[in-house]
């Protein structure tokens, strides 16, 4: 049998305890899998003095592979992100972000939409400075987006693509070229240019990310993919999260030319680590997702049925869904749709 080598990475705060129960599920489907485990993120600090090890980033070069838990980032100073240190250092350019509708009921009952993120340049590239003025050092901020027409190409045509492997029947190009007159319309041009090379098998349209954020609350099942920019995704893949009941049933993939990182996309809560309430579903989505990369595609869909049967059919959700389950019980229960 096949066995996959993969870094696995718990992160913090509720980390540990949904990847626990995302590695219960990837048990039961019978797929062989060498895990080495690795830290980052403040647990990483607290034992190793760093947010990220070296040897964390050798395991990820060496296995091109990462399942990974929240990492906590400080907010204003200390570190920067860990998860954008990844993402750079593995020039993981594509963050994939599907979300599509679990929970019975409600007004978002037929969300299926997926965010193609471009992960790597744009005004998280973190160039940044204070400019001084009359003494006062920190009196101006300035931060630069820096786009270009490789990475723009790179990206909308992960998305054209990802369309066409999965049977999907639109882009939607996202931007704000009528103000952005350069870096945003530097993204639409590519956008069109690329759009071209798939003419007669995916369909396209362009919206300004304004407009888009409307559109996706009034009505969200016009979208099918939707590919743009660094900080456009980041904002549109949380509203799209909203849509279908929030971060707990949003996975994510990093995706690049050399590795692959997946992920639970919500943040690493510390408030209610150690109680046993944490919803795992994200981080078990997202072991679909890496199934997926590896071409287990049975098995991948096997997870993502076992998670809806598990909410819908059986009734058996976490706090955060309404419910009363443990984590432990809820990964358990997905675990036995699963085997």
């Amino acid at each position: 049998m096949t066995r996959h080598d993969v870094t696995l990475i718990p992160g913090d705060g509720i980390g540990p305890e949904i990847t626990e129960q995302a590695l219960k599920v990837l048990e039961a489907t019978g797929i062989g899998f060498n895990w080495d485990h690795q830290v980052a993120g403040m647990a990483s600090v607290e034992s190793a003095g760093t947010p990220m090890p070296e040897a964390t980033l050798e395991s990820i070069r060496k296995n091109r592979l990462g399942l990974k838990g929240p990492l906590t980032t400080p907010v204003g100073d200390g570190f920067r992100s860990v998860n954008v240190a990844l993402r750079k250092e593995f020039e993981l350019y594509a963050n994939l972000r599907p979300a599509r509708t679990i929970m019975p009921g409600g007004r978002f009952s037929g969300v299926d939409l997926v965010i193609v993120r471009e992960n790597v340049e744009g005004l998280y590239c973190g160039v940044e400075h204070f400019v001084p003025v009359a003494g006062d050092p920190r009196a101006v901020a300035e931060s630069m987006a820096i786009v270009t027409r490789a990475g723009c190409d790179r990206i909308i045509r992960f998305a054209f693509e990802y369309a066409v492997a999965r049977g999907r029947k639109k882009v939607t190009v996202v931007h704000k070229a009528n103000i952005l007159k350069m870096v945003g319309g530097l993204f639409l041009e590519v956008g069109r240019d690329v759009a071209r090379d798939y003419e007669g098998r995916v369909e396209w349209n362009d919206l300004i990310v304004d407009n888009t954020a409307m559109q996706m609350v009034i009505r969200p099942e016009q979208f099918d993919v939707v590919v743009t920019t660094n900080m456009f995704g980041d904002i549109l893949s949380d509203l799209a999260s909203g849509l279908i009941g929030g971060l707990g049933l949003a996975p994510g993939g990093n995706i690049g030319t050399g590795a692959a990182i997946f992920e639970a996309v919500h943040g690493s809560a510390p408030d209610i680590a150690g109680q046993g309430i944490a919803n795992p579903s994200a981080l078990i989505l997202a072991s679909a997702m890496m199934l997926d990369y590896l071409g287990e595609i049975p098995a991948a869909d096997r997870i993502r049925t076992a998670v809806e049967d598990t909410i819908v059919t059986d009734g058996i959700r976490t706090r955060d869904l309404g419910g009363i389950a443990t984590t432990a019980e809820f990964g358990s229960a997905v675990a036995a749709r699963v085997g």
